[in-house]
């Protein structure tokens, strides 16, 4: 593709418009390819940005189904898809959203066996998941892949976000250098332990695709080496600075 479409003018105009995107900017997002793991709260909100700007390929990792007790935050699923496989309910949306984007489904978890393989398919990796093993192993794989990782997490009414570039970096510090040790089974509450509020994790995915689309345009300031943590009960938003930990069992020279 060299050169955007009538309907691509009127649907992607808004962005157009601004310096750092453009007609070429918009051409490079078509072309680009985003890993979304994870098609839960911060997924659904990521998943659905991306769409609406036009990022050409997404690919969504996830092994769960739709419930009820999802729809309070995962708004890329609705009641009547309830018992049906997130990555479906997932590409339906998108698809009544962008159907420009295509939309591939991998409806497995994610382990050591999957993850390369799943990886080498997307430009970058958006990283939605739950769980601190599922953290830990995105960022070895994208240590691997040389792919840079946008990862968030939520808890209550508090969350947490970075960009980690060590894949393309060799300074930048990686997940393992903020989080060097994985928590003992049961030591840290889960959102179906303690809750979460469903608008954090629609701000947390949104700026988690904002992230991604500066990335696959090369603009704006990298959140690489800092960590956003907000707090929406209290209106707090701090940003605190981390730097590569020498002695990482990831990312360190060696």
């Amino acid at each position: 593709m060299t050169e955007l479409s009538p309907a691509q003018l009127e649907r992607y105009s808004r962005q157009l418009l601004l310096k750092e995107v453009g007609g070429a900017g918009q051409l490079r997002l078509l072309q680009a390819q985003v890993v979304v793991v994870g098609a839960g709260g911060l997924g659904s909100s990521a998943a659905c940005y991306l769409a609406a700007a036009g990022v050409g390929r997404l690919l969504i990792a996830d092994d769960d189904r739709v419930e009820l007790s999802n729809l309070q935050r995962q708004i890329l699923h609705t009641t009547d898809r309830i018992g049906q496989a997130k990555t479906d309910s997932a590409r339906q949306a998108l698809y009544a959203l962008n159907p420009e984007v295509e939309v591939i489904p991998f409806a497995a978890r994610v382990t050591l066996a999957t993850v390369d393989d799943l990886l080498r398919q997307g430009d970058l990796v958006l990283d939605g998941s739950d769980s601190f093993a599922t953290r830990h192993l995105l960022n070895e794989a994208c240590f691997r892949a040389g792919k840079p990782l946008i990862s968030a997490a939520v808890l209550g009414f508090e969350g947490q976000l970075s960009t980690f570039r060590h894949g393309v970096d060799p300074q930048a510090p990686c997940y393992r250098c903020l989080y060097p040790h994985l928590p003992e089974p049961g030591a840290t509450p889960t959102c179906r332990s303690a809750g979460v509020l469903g608008a954090l994790t629609g701000i947390l995915g949104a700026w988690q695709a904002a992230e991604a689309i500066k990335e696959l345009l090369g603009v704006g300031d990298s959140l690489s080496g800092s960590l956003l943590l907000f707090n929406v009960l209290h209106g707090q938003v701090q940003r605190i600075r981390f730097g590569k930990n020498p002695a990482c069992g990831v990312c360190a020279p060696g």
